[in-house]
Order: C-alpha cells, then structure tokens, then sequence
C-alpha cells in the first residue's frame, strides 16, 4: 500500500512539473535539494527552511 502512495505521488509530481519553464524547474530541484541538505546538516526547522530558499535561490540562476 505505501509503495502505491508514493508511485501515485511521484506522478502527480512530475504531472505538476510538466507546464514549468526551465528556471522554475531548476528552483523546485534546488529548493528541494536544498531543504534535504539543509535538514540533514542542521536537523531543525530553521535549518530546513534556511537550506530550500538557498538552494532555490541557486536553482534560479543555473542556466543552460
């Protein structure tokens, strides 16, 4: 059951993601990385919060 909660997640995900310009796409992926590292180092809220407005503030500005 969890394993069809979260195949049905991720498509409805990358459904949402289809309409998106690049520079969006990049800013989710950072922003979303960056949460993961954010909470991984810091383990906290703020630290979350700090790390996925970074990493989509990078994202932003990766260009091909």
């Amino acid at each position: 059951m969890k394993k069809t909660i979260g195949l049905l997640a991720l498509a409805m995900t990358l459904t949402a993601c289809s309409g998106m310009s690049e520079t969006q796409k990049n800013t989710a992926i950072g922003a979303a990385v960056g949460a993961a590292a954010g909470h991984v180092i810091g383990e906290s809220t703020g630290a979350t919060l700090g790390g996925a407005a970074l990493g989509g503030l990078i994202g932003s500005q990766i260009k091909k």
